[in-house]
């Protein structure tokens, strides 16, 4: 059980790409923390989602024998919201209301969910500093640290974007 949930409830045993498949359920995971609309609903889901995959990752490498496995997707699913918190934070800060799910799927809302995604995999799969070198923490540290390291450099990327587009 520990197993199928690290792989992503099976998601990571797809041949090819596991970590974009496991980054689509991440989407999911996201749009659940959303769904309520309910800021504390939203931080504790985002905090627990990362804490189980600190621990269900490291358990994943024991069962495996192996470092970070391609199989074990369960970091990529609890970073994926961790990708938006600023945009969220954002949201939230202008309106003092927690968004809902048009605001990251909505008509002409969904290319820049798109885009934060994509970025999120250029991220985790660029890796650059420090992502590569928080992978050498022990067990499941290493597993989830060097994916919200990436979520981070999402953030900083939305960011810029916003600030770099006219008439925002």
């Amino acid at each position: 059980m520990k197993l199928w949930v690290a792989q992503g409830f099976g998601v990571g045993r797809i041949p090819f790409a596991p970590g974009t498949f496991g980054s689509l359920v991440g989407l999911l995971w996201f749009v659940l923390l959303l769904a309520p609309r309910n800021v504390w609903l939203f931080s504790a889901g985002t905090l627990a989602g990362i804490a189980l995959s600190v621990w269900l990752c490291g358990e994943g490498e024991k069962i495996l024998r192996q470092k970070d496995p391609g199989s074990i997707v369960l970091d990529e699913i609890a970073a994926i919201p961790v990708c938006f918190v600023g945009w969220v934070g954002t949201l939230l800060w202008k309106s003092s209301l927690m968004p809902g799910i048009d605001d990251f799927l909505g008509q002409r809302k969904w290319p820049l969910t798109l885009g934060a995604l994509v970025a999120f995999r250029f991220f985790d799969i660029l890796k650059p500093w420090p992502v590569r070198q928080s992978q050498s923490l022990p067990g499941g540290w290493g597993v989830t640290v060097d994916d919200l390291l990436a979520a981070v450099y999402v953030n900083i990327a939305v960011w810029l974007a916003h600030l770099l587009t006219p008439g925002r």
